[in-house]
């Protein structure tokens, strides 16, 4: 009897486990058996295996062989397991050495002429390995560059079964990676100066980045509102080594990276069609649920333009992120939790027929049902409510005086997010959206002369418990961008504006 052990990864979510790979060859009618509760990809390893360690140039062992995985009781799922099930078997037939495999953890899947083929989540899966001790990874060749933005551990590339047995023997063999496909020539950068007029939706816009804030803006078609949501994450400053690895796994897990250059750095966008279903906005999906745009959007902007066309669940379906920045979805196969701290902008319309007010044929009452769609909660989470007018000729034709460009916004962002950084030194908060209401008030107290207007509208009722401590949040933010060290009564009223204004029929405070 002969036994060898490697290592491999398993993924839920963006987080995993390591798993242990032993392969057993005993005597008996040769054949194949797998377990450790492996799923239908993983159960048809064993044919990819033999194929490929056969067409690779190897005998395979006439024994009774079994691969088994453990821990026994965690579901396994997907085809990276194929690289460490083959290593483990021809270590147990002594192609290999079997110490060749400790401290070493094997992620790919493999075809059946020996090649080996990309998969998914190589980044969360060399963060767990390395988190478990592993300081060494061999992923396929096309997913080295992601493999290697973890600094401190050895990632080696293989394209083919016969470059492992090399890599595992000492032999050289051709470690090239692919040449990354060439850029084309860079799109434009989406700049504020394309945007015609609309100064308050430019500072509302300002503010959200400045704070990670969320957003409605509620103006007529055409008016600007869809162009103002897209240069927000431009105002954004670029993500640090730490966000940009949070956001690289994820859209590693749901295959979106980008060919060429692994590592994200500018903050994400994510404009999900009014038509999308719940499981594409907040994740879903037979077995282990994927990201969904919520996630993709992680540390940026997600925006739903038409915000009232979208069905009420997927809109509710928010809630819970936009409170908790995380979203923990329950399947079959277990339950995947994944990052989700964006900033949430929706645009809509006053009405459904979308037309100007001298020609609009809607009721009140059909008005106030349109924007009821987005339900009290929702809107409860909700720090600004944007009134964006209707764009005038003038404002259209001129070429002068249209604002700011981003990059003079984007500075004011960028120093008011650092005064936030500084004042949240030593606590898990970055940017005063992220700050629980509840430690804001705690410890860092607003004068009780600043904040006189905002418990007057909660004593109206205008203002519920969440939206006052959204509303300090909000103030927080202008004080940063006024450079001022503590909110003033005028910085409270005017946080208070923005989160009562926009209150047409339907919208509540």
């Amino acid at each position: 009897m002969a036994l060898a052990r490697a290592y491999a990864v398993g993924l839920v979510g963006v987080d995993g486990h390591v798993v242990e790979v032993e392969a057993d060859l005993a005597l008996g009618l040769p054949g194949l058996t797998v377990i450790g509760l492996p799923d239908a990809s993983l159960g048809e390893a064993r044919d990819r295996v033999r194929a490929a360690i056969v067409n690779s140039g190897q005998a395979w062992p006439q024994r009774r062989i079994t691969l088994a995985l453990s821990p026994a009781s965690l579901p396994k799922r997907g085809s990276g397991f194929d690289l460490a099930l083959a290593a483990s078997l021809l270590a147990a037939a002594g192609v290999v050495p079997p110490s060749s495999l400790m401290g070493r953890v094997l992620i790919g899947e493999l075809s059946l002429d020996g090649r080996v083929r990309p998969v998914r989540g190589v980044l969360p899966a060399v963060l767990t390995a390395a988190r478990a001790g592993f300081e060494r990874v061999v992923v396929p060749l096309q997913d080295l560059a992601e493999a290697r933005l973890l600094p401190g551990v050895d990632a080696r590339g293989v394209g083919s079964l016969r470059d492992l047995v090399c890599l595992l023997t000492g032999v050289d063999y051709d470690d090239a990676a692919p040449e990354p496909p060439v850029p084309g020539q860079d799109e434009p950068v989406p700049d504020l100066l394309d945007v015609a007029g609309q100064p308050v939706g430019r500072t509302a816009i300002e503010v959200c980045a400045a704070g990670g804030h969320h957003a409605l803006l509620l103006g007529p078609p055409g008016s600007g509102k869809t162009m103002l949501a897209e240069r927000m994450p431009w105002l954004l400053p670029p993500l640090d080594l730490d966000a940009a690895l949070e956001v690289t796994a994820v859209h590693s897990v749901a295959g979106t990276l980008p060919a060429g250059s692994p590592l994200i750095v500018r903050p994400p966008f994510q404009d999900p069609h009014h038509t999308a279903t719940v499981a594409s906005i907040v994740g879903g999906g037979s077995g282990i649920a994927k990201p969904g745009a919520a996630s993709l959007a992680h540390r940026g902007v997600l925006f739903l333009d038409e915000a009232p066309e979208f069905a009420a669940r997927v809109l509710d379906a928010l809630r819970q992120p936009l409170e908790s920045g995380r979203l923990s979805i329950t399947r079959v196969g277990g339950t995947a939790v994944y990052p989700a701290v964006f900033t949430l902008l929706m645009a809509a319309n006053h009405c459904p027929c979308a037309q100007p007010d001298d020609r609009c044929s809607c009721t009140p009452d059909v008005r106030r049902r349109y924007l009821a769609r987005l339900s009290g909660p929702l809107l409860d989470r909700i720090d600004l409510r944007v009134e964006v007018s209707r764009i005038s000729r003038a404002e259209m034709l001129a070429e002068d005086g249209r604002g700011e460009p981003s990059s003079q916004v984007a500075a004011r962002v960028v120093a008011a997010r650092a005064r936030a950084a500084e004042r949240y030194a030593g606590t898990p908060w970055r940017t005063n959206g992220e700050v629980p209401a509840v430690e804001l008030r705690r410890r860092w107290p607003v004068p009780r002369a600043s904040t006189a207007q905002a418990e007057r509208a909660m004593d109206l009722g205008q203002l519920t418990a969440r939206g006052y401590g959204r509303t300090l949040r909000l103030a927080w933010t202008l004080a940063d961008l006024a450079q001022a060290g503590v909110p003033g009564p005028e910085h409270v009223a005017h946080a208070l504006g923005y989160r009562l204004s926009g209150g047409s029929a339907g919208l509540a405070a």
